[in-house]
Protein backbone atom coordinates (compact mmCIF):
# COMPACT_ATOMS: atom_id res chain seq x y z
CA UNK A 1 0.00 0.00 0.00
CA UNK A 2 1.39 3.38 -1.04
CA UNK A 3 0.48 6.47 0.98
CA UNK A 4 0.89 10.11 0.08
CA UNK A 5 3.47 11.95 2.19
CA UNK A 6 2.04 12.47 5.67
CA UNK A 7 -1.12 10.44 4.96
CA UNK A 8 -2.57 8.20 7.66
CA UNK A 9 -5.09 5.39 7.22
CA UNK A 10 -6.80 2.85 9.45
CA UNK A 11 -7.30 -0.70 8.21
CA UNK A 12 -9.89 -3.13 9.60
CA UNK A 13 -9.09 -6.81 10.10
CA UNK A 14 -10.68 -7.93 6.87
CA UNK A 15 -8.45 -5.59 4.87
CA UNK A 16 -5.01 -6.02 6.43
CA UNK A 17 -5.04 -9.70 7.38
CA UNK A 18 -5.16 -10.92 3.73
CA UNK A 19 -2.25 -8.57 2.96
CA UNK A 20 -0.29 -10.04 5.85
CA UNK A 21 -1.16 -13.58 4.73
CA UNK A 22 0.04 -12.85 1.18
CA UNK A 23 3.28 -11.48 2.59
CA UNK A 24 3.80 -14.63 4.63
CA UNK A 25 3.09 -16.87 1.63
CA UNK A 26 5.68 -14.96 -0.37
CA UNK A 27 8.22 -15.41 2.43
CA UNK A 28 7.52 -19.15 2.46
CA UNK A 29 8.21 -19.33 -1.27
CA UNK A 30 11.47 -17.41 -0.80
CA UNK A 31 12.73 -19.39 2.18
CA UNK A 32 11.44 -22.98 1.80
CA UNK A 33 14.54 -24.23 -0.01
CA UNK A 34 16.88 -22.61 2.52
CA UNK A 35 15.00 -24.06 5.49
CA UNK A 36 14.98 -27.53 3.91
CA UNK A 37 18.73 -27.36 3.33
CA UNK A 38 19.31 -26.16 6.86
CA UNK A 39 17.29 -29.08 8.24
CA UNK A 40 19.32 -31.48 6.09
CA UNK A 41 22.57 -29.69 7.03
CA UNK A 42 23.32 -28.97 3.39
CA UNK A 43 25.33 -25.93 2.35
CA UNK A 44 24.58 -23.58 -0.54
CA UNK A 45 27.58 -21.23 -0.73
CA UNK A 46 25.70 -18.81 -2.99
CA UNK A 47 22.44 -18.32 -1.12
CA UNK A 48 23.73 -19.00 2.41
CA UNK A 49 25.42 -15.60 2.25
CA UNK A 50 22.00 -13.94 2.53
CA UNK A 51 21.40 -15.65 5.87
CA UNK A 52 24.85 -15.32 7.40
CA UNK A 53 26.30 -12.00 6.25
CA UNK A 54 23.01 -10.14 6.66
CA UNK A 55 21.89 -12.23 9.66
CA UNK A 56 18.17 -11.64 9.08
CA UNK A 57 16.24 -14.78 10.02
CA UNK A 58 13.36 -16.17 7.93
CA UNK A 59 11.05 -15.54 10.89
CA UNK A 60 11.98 -11.85 10.78
CA UNK A 61 11.15 -11.66 7.08
CA UNK A 62 7.81 -13.30 7.81
CA UNK A 63 6.84 -10.50 10.21
CA UNK A 64 4.77 -8.11 8.09
CA UNK A 65 4.91 -4.37 8.76
CA UNK A 66 2.51 -2.03 6.97
CA UNK A 67 4.83 0.95 7.49
CA UNK A 68 4.41 4.22 9.35
CA UNK A 69 1.04 5.91 9.21
CA UNK A 70 -1.08 2.76 8.90
CA UNK A 71 -3.14 1.86 11.92
CA UNK A 72 -4.39 -1.72 12.20
CA UNK A 73 -7.54 -2.86 13.89
CA UNK A 74 -6.33 -5.57 16.28
CA UNK A 75 -7.41 -7.99 18.98
CA UNK A 76 -5.81 -8.03 22.40
CA UNK A 77 -3.16 -10.51 21.17
CA UNK A 78 -2.15 -8.79 17.94
CA UNK A 79 1.22 -6.99 18.04
CA UNK A 80 1.06 -6.15 21.72
CA UNK A 81 4.62 -7.38 22.25
CA UNK A 82 6.02 -6.16 18.93
CA UNK A 83 8.89 -3.73 19.32
CA UNK A 84 8.05 -0.08 18.54
CA UNK A 85 4.31 -0.74 18.29
CA UNK A 86 1.71 0.78 20.53
CA UNK A 87 -1.76 -0.72 20.96
CA UNK A 88 -4.61 1.43 22.21
CA UNK A 89 -8.38 1.01 22.00
CA UNK A 90 -8.11 -1.94 19.64
CA UNK A 91 -5.70 -0.23 17.23
CA UNK A 92 -1.98 -0.86 16.64
CA UNK A 93 0.44 1.57 15.08
CA UNK A 94 4.17 2.29 15.05
CA UNK A 95 5.17 4.51 17.97
CA UNK A 96 7.28 6.96 16.00
CA UNK A 97 8.55 8.89 19.01
CA UNK A 98 9.91 5.71 20.59
CA UNK A 99 11.24 4.50 17.25
CA UNK A 100 13.18 7.66 16.42
CA UNK A 101 14.45 7.97 19.97
CA UNK A 102 16.09 4.54 19.70
CA UNK A 103 16.81 4.28 15.95
CA UNK A 104 17.17 7.91 14.88
CA UNK A 105 20.94 7.71 14.29
CA UNK A 106 20.49 4.63 12.10
CA UNK A 107 17.75 6.34 10.11
CA UNK A 108 19.95 9.41 9.61
CA UNK A 109 22.86 7.32 8.35
CA UNK A 110 20.77 5.20 5.97
CA UNK A 111 19.06 8.30 4.61
CA UNK A 112 22.41 9.99 4.01
CA UNK A 113 24.00 6.91 2.41
CA UNK A 114 21.12 6.05 0.07
CA UNK A 115 20.65 9.67 -0.93
CA UNK A 116 24.34 10.04 -1.73
CA UNK A 117 24.32 6.79 -3.71
CA UNK A 118 21.50 8.09 -5.88
CA UNK A 119 23.47 11.26 -6.59
CA UNK A 120 26.64 9.50 -7.69
CA UNK A 121 27.23 8.41 -11.26
CA UNK A 122 27.07 4.60 -11.49
CA UNK A 123 30.26 2.86 -12.55
CA UNK A 124 30.20 -0.21 -14.75
CA UNK A 125 33.88 -0.98 -15.14
CA UNK A 126 34.75 -3.02 -12.04
CA UNK A 127 33.65 -6.35 -13.58
CA UNK A 128 33.33 -8.06 -10.21
CA UNK A 129 37.07 -8.18 -9.64
CA UNK A 130 36.53 -7.68 -5.90
CA UNK A 131 35.82 -11.41 -5.58
CA UNK A 132 39.05 -12.21 -7.42
CA UNK A 133 41.02 -9.84 -5.19
CA UNK A 134 39.67 -11.73 -2.16
CA UNK A 135 41.48 -14.91 -3.24
CA UNK A 136 44.60 -13.35 -4.78
CA UNK A 137 47.72 -15.39 -3.99
CA UNK A 138 45.82 -17.65 -1.60
CA UNK A 139 46.49 -21.37 -1.29
CA UNK A 140 43.52 -23.77 -1.60
CA UNK A 141 43.20 -24.25 2.16
CA UNK A 142 43.07 -20.47 2.72
CA UNK A 143 39.97 -19.88 0.59
CA UNK A 144 36.80 -18.76 2.34
CA UNK A 145 34.76 -21.22 0.27
CA UNK A 146 37.04 -24.19 0.76
CA UNK A 147 34.55 -26.57 -0.86
CA UNK A 148 34.53 -24.66 -4.14
CA UNK A 149 37.31 -25.02 -6.72
CA UNK A 150 38.54 -22.04 -8.70
CA UNK A 151 37.20 -22.08 -12.26
CA UNK A 152 40.52 -21.40 -13.97
CA UNK A 153 42.94 -22.42 -11.25
CA UNK A 154 45.01 -20.39 -8.79
CA UNK A 155 47.77 -19.23 -11.11
CA UNK A 156 45.39 -18.04 -13.84
CA UNK A 157 43.19 -16.36 -11.21
CA UNK A 158 46.18 -14.40 -9.92
CA UNK A 159 47.01 -13.35 -13.49
CA UNK A 160 43.51 -11.92 -13.93
CA UNK A 161 44.01 -9.76 -10.84
CA UNK A 162 47.44 -8.64 -11.99
CA UNK A 163 46.42 -7.78 -15.56
CA UNK A 164 43.10 -5.97 -14.97
CA UNK A 165 42.60 -2.59 -13.28
CA UNK A 166 40.74 -2.93 -9.98
CA UNK A 167 38.49 -0.06 -8.93
CA UNK A 168 36.33 -1.31 -6.06
CA UNK A 169 34.34 1.49 -4.35
CA UNK A 170 32.68 -0.59 -1.62
CA UNK A 171 34.34 -0.78 1.78
CA UNK A 172 32.68 -4.02 2.84
CA UNK A 173 34.09 -5.74 -0.23
CA UNK A 174 37.48 -4.03 -0.12
CA UNK A 175 38.09 -5.00 3.50
CA UNK A 176 38.17 -8.67 2.45
CA UNK A 177 40.90 -8.16 -0.18
CA UNK A 178 44.03 -10.16 0.53
CA UNK A 179 46.96 -8.09 1.79
CA UNK A 180 48.67 -8.50 -1.57
CA UNK A 181 45.57 -7.37 -3.50
CA UNK A 182 44.61 -4.32 -1.43
CA UNK A 183 47.37 -2.05 -2.84
CA UNK A 184 46.25 -2.93 -6.39
CA UNK A 185 42.88 -1.21 -5.89
CA UNK A 186 42.63 2.31 -7.31
CA UNK A 187 40.84 3.49 -4.15
CA UNK A 188 41.18 3.02 -0.41
CA UNK A 189 37.56 2.77 0.79
CA UNK A 190 36.90 3.22 4.51
CA UNK A 191 33.74 3.15 6.59
CA UNK A 192 33.99 6.92 6.93
CA UNK A 193 34.28 7.45 3.16
CA UNK A 194 31.42 5.10 2.33
CA UNK A 195 28.81 7.83 1.69
CA UNK A 196 31.26 9.61 -0.60
CA UNK A 197 32.15 6.51 -2.63
CA UNK A 198 28.99 4.39 -2.75
CA UNK A 199 27.49 4.19 -6.25
CA UNK A 200 24.62 2.21 -7.71
CA UNK A 201 26.68 0.23 -10.22
CA UNK A 202 28.26 -1.66 -7.32
CA UNK A 203 26.69 -5.07 -6.83
CA UNK A 204 27.41 -5.10 -3.10
CA UNK A 205 25.79 -1.69 -2.65
CA UNK A 206 22.73 -3.10 -4.40
CA UNK A 207 22.62 -6.09 -2.08
CA UNK A 208 22.97 -3.78 0.90
CA UNK A 209 19.65 -2.08 0.15
CA UNK A 210 18.19 -5.21 1.75
CA UNK A 211 20.38 -4.70 4.83
CA UNK A 212 19.30 -1.11 5.25
CA UNK A 213 15.62 -1.91 4.74
CA UNK A 214 15.85 -4.65 7.36
CA UNK A 215 17.61 -2.36 9.84
CA UNK A 216 14.80 0.20 9.60
CA UNK A 217 12.24 -2.37 10.71
CA UNK A 218 8.62 -1.30 11.18
CA UNK A 219 8.72 1.95 9.20
CA UNK A 220 9.59 -0.02 6.04
CA UNK A 221 6.56 -1.68 4.40
CA UNK A 222 6.79 -5.43 4.00
CA UNK A 223 6.69 -5.37 0.21
CA UNK A 224 9.73 -3.07 0.11
CA UNK A 225 11.70 -5.42 2.37
CA UNK A 226 10.86 -8.51 0.31
CA UNK A 227 11.60 -6.77 -2.99
CA UNK A 228 14.98 -5.78 -1.54
CA UNK A 229 15.60 -9.39 -0.49
CA UNK A 230 14.84 -10.63 -4.01
CA UNK A 231 17.21 -8.06 -5.47
CA UNK A 232 19.95 -9.13 -3.03
CA UNK A 233 19.39 -12.77 -3.95
CA UNK A 234 19.55 -12.06 -7.69
CA UNK A 235 22.69 -9.96 -7.28
CA UNK A 236 24.34 -12.59 -5.09
CA UNK A 237 23.90 -15.18 -7.81
CA UNK A 238 25.62 -12.96 -10.37
CA UNK A 239 28.30 -12.00 -7.86
CA UNK A 240 29.26 -15.66 -7.50
CA UNK A 241 28.76 -16.53 -11.15
CA UNK A 242 31.28 -13.79 -12.00
CA UNK A 243 33.66 -14.82 -9.21
CA UNK A 244 36.67 -17.07 -9.66
CA UNK A 245 34.78 -19.88 -7.92
CA UNK A 246 33.13 -22.73 -9.83
CA UNK A 247 29.48 -22.71 -8.72
CA UNK A 248 28.18 -24.76 -11.64
CA UNK A 249 26.96 -27.57 -9.35
CA UNK A 250 24.50 -25.25 -7.60
CA UNK A 251 21.09 -24.12 -8.74
CA UNK A 252 19.80 -20.58 -8.70
CA UNK A 253 16.41 -19.31 -7.61
CA UNK A 254 14.96 -20.27 -11.00
CA UNK A 255 15.96 -23.91 -10.46
CA UNK A 256 18.58 -23.85 -13.21
CA UNK A 257 22.25 -24.66 -12.70
CA UNK A 258 24.35 -21.52 -12.31
CA UNK A 259 26.51 -20.67 -15.30
CA UNK A 260 29.70 -18.63 -15.16
CA UNK A 261 29.94 -14.99 -16.16
CA UNK A 262 33.55 -15.23 -17.39
CA UNK A 263 34.76 -11.71 -16.64
CA UNK A 264 38.27 -12.75 -17.57
CA UNK A 265 37.07 -12.50 -21.20
CA UNK A 266 35.80 -9.52 -23.21
CA UNK A 267 32.41 -11.19 -23.71
CA UNK A 268 32.13 -11.87 -19.99
CA UNK A 269 32.93 -8.26 -19.17
CA UNK A 270 30.16 -7.07 -21.52
CA UNK A 271 27.71 -9.51 -19.94
CA UNK A 272 28.64 -8.38 -16.44
CA UNK A 273 28.26 -4.68 -17.25
CA UNK A 274 24.84 -5.31 -18.78
CA UNK A 275 23.70 -7.15 -15.66
CA UNK A 276 25.13 -4.33 -13.54
CA UNK A 277 22.99 -1.78 -15.33
CA UNK A 278 19.84 -3.75 -14.63
CA UNK A 279 20.72 -4.11 -10.96
CA UNK A 280 21.55 -0.41 -10.68
CA UNK A 281 18.11 0.48 -12.02
CA UNK A 282 16.34 -1.92 -9.68
CA UNK A 283 18.46 -0.84 -6.73
CA UNK A 284 17.80 2.83 -7.31
CA UNK A 285 14.05 2.23 -7.51
CA UNK A 286 14.26 0.52 -4.12
CA UNK A 287 16.43 3.27 -2.68
CA UNK A 288 13.73 5.77 -3.61
CA UNK A 289 11.11 3.60 -1.90
CA UNK A 290 13.16 3.31 1.30
CA UNK A 291 13.82 7.06 1.34
CA UNK A 292 10.13 7.75 0.74
CA UNK A 293 9.25 5.56 3.75
CA UNK A 294 11.75 7.46 5.91
CA UNK A 295 10.42 10.84 4.76
CA UNK A 296 6.85 9.70 5.40
CA UNK A 297 7.70 8.59 8.95
CA UNK A 298 9.50 11.87 9.68
CA UNK A 299 6.58 13.95 8.41
CA UNK A 300 4.08 11.95 10.46
CA UNK A 301 6.14 12.38 13.58
CA UNK A 302 6.40 16.11 13.06
CA UNK A 303 2.62 16.38 12.65
CA UNK A 304 1.83 14.49 15.85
Amino acid sequence: MTLEAGEQVSLPHEIWQPIEAAHQRRVEELTTAHLARRLARQRHPVEDFLWTYYSVKPAELRRWHPGAGITLEVTDEDRVAWKFYTVRAGEATVDLDSYFEKRGATVDYVEQLLGATLEHTPQFGCFGLHEWAMVYRMTPEQLRHTGLPLRIGHEATDQVVETNPISCTHFDAYRFFTPEAAPLNALRPTRESQPALEQSGCLHAGMDVYKWAAKLGPIIPGDVLLDAFVLARDIREVDMRASPYDVSEYRGADGELLSAVPIETAAGKRQYAELQRGFAERGNALRHRVLAAIAHARLLRQSQ
